[in-house]
């Protein structure tokens, strides 16, 4: 008997094992631990400008530099910590991005303190429901990514914007973008 073989979707075609792996694992399937939304939210911020396939390639890098991006520690972080992630080879150096993710997690916690979970405020704009795309045109915004995006602007978040927010909510589930004919749908 033969083995099926496994249907992705298009742009994860001859891609590394580490991208097919967030694929399969990670991309549109719901997340709502407030840790790994705001690791995402952070690594989409240093997607800006760069490839996906970059930023991944250097996930564990992050995930040492950055703490495994725990929010309380990533909020204290000072000077000397933004001059140490500077000088680190094996992450993306951009000041501006590890300025906005270290404030950033200071506004997940105001953020917690009013909600209660980070996922509980994220969740909400689709009334903790999930959006799954019907359609095999690859979007890169919304009128929900614009509407997540001015709320997180106006709780004082930095370095995003509607296509970043869009991509990160396709990271953390909250859509479901996989092509019709992706297995992982």
């Amino acid at each position: 008997m033969k083995k099926k073989e496994i249907t992705r979707c298009e742009w994860v075609q001859n891609k590394p094992d580490y991208y097919m792996d967030y694929h399969d694992n990670i991309w549109g399937k719901p997340e709502y631990e407030d840790q790994e939304l705001f690791k995402w939210l952070s690594l989409e911020i240093f997607h800006i400008g760069l490839s996906w396939q970059l930023v991944l390639s250097k996930y564990d890098q992050f995930m040492a530099a950055f703490d495994d991006f725990d929010i309380q520690t990533v909020a204290a972080y000072d000077e000397d910590k933004v001059t140490e992630l500077m000088e680190n080879e094996g992450i993306i150096r951009y000041r501006r991005k590890i300025e906005a993710i270290i404030h950033n997690a200071r506004q997940v916690l105001d953020i917690q303190n009013e909600f209660g979970h980070f996922s509980e405020y994220i969740w909400q704009f689709t009334n903790h429901k999930q959006i799954i795309n019907h359609l095999n045109i690859r979007l890169t915004k919304s009128p929900l990514s614009d509407q997540v995006t001015k709320d997180l602007k106006k709780r004082g978040f930095m370095f995003i914007g509607s296509v970043t927010i869009y991509s990160y909510l396709q990271a953390i589930g909250i859509i479901n973008d996989h092509d019709l004919t992706c297995d992982f749908r």
